[in-house]
């Protein structure tokens, strides 16, 4: 299989019809092969358009999925930001690239150390392990919070740990309509909300709806 040839069609025939037109996210995209953030046995998969499997029943997001997420929290040089799951470090390698700093949490130890391995190129990259599924309690803010999982409900305490101007990216819903949000913090106690699509997304663990239970 052409891997290069593979990185091409995902980005002309996946996310650039997903109305994905900012170039650095684009190039980004072309720049950073994919297929080094996966299993072996999983690298003809790597380009197509699915949630890839990574253990622990963790998935990876679609490329077109993190492309348009990306694309509209649209990180600056300057910034920082907090990826909330690590899984396979694909994403975390792209924000880095982007970003002044990232501080990714994730609750399976071993799953960071793998990304961690895949990452040694980057200075600017903060691992963290540990269950930040409503919160990570770091005492700090952050330009850019990025759920790599879906939440059943909003995390309220994300919100607040947005910098003024910061803007929060999530999947949040019950299966299977769902929404992908952006949320800017305007004020001290004001954000808005822009929705981007729907979609249905793997849960970040802990994050799962709660059975309903009825008599």
């Amino acid at each position: 299989m052409n891997l290069d040839q593979a990185r091409f069609f995902m980005v002309e025939q996946q996310i650039r019809p997903w109305d994905v037109l900012d170039p650095k996210i684009l190039d980004q995209f072309m720049d950073i092969p994919r297929h080094e953030f996966v299993a072996e046995s999983q690298q003809a998969l790597a380009y197509a358009d699915i949630e890839l499997p990574i253990g622990h029943n963790e998935t990876m997001m679609a490329p077109k999925i993190e492309a348009r997420l990306l694309q509209a929290v649209d990180i600056d040089e300057s910034e920082s930001v907090l990826e909330v799951g690590t899984g396979s470090g694909f994403l975390t390698a792209i924000m880095a690239n982007q970003a002044e700093s990232v501080t990714t949490v994730e609750i399976h130890a071993d799953l960071q150390e793998q990304a961690k391995a895949r990452l040694t190129d980057f200075d600017n990259i903060e691992f963290q392990v540990g269950d930040a599924s409503q919160n990570w309690n770091d005492a700090r803010s952050y330009d850019v919070i990025v759920l790599t999982g879906s939440v059943a409900t909003m995390p309220e305490a994300y919100k607040t740990k947005l910098n003024l101007g910061g803007r929060l990216a999530l999947v949040v819903g019950h299966s299977p309509a769902m929404t992908a949000q952006v949320l800017t913090r305007i004020s001290e106690s004001e954000w808005e909300t822009e929705t981007l699509f729907e979609t249905d997304l793997k849960a970040l663990t802990n994050a799962e709806a709660k059975p309903v239970f009825s008599l």
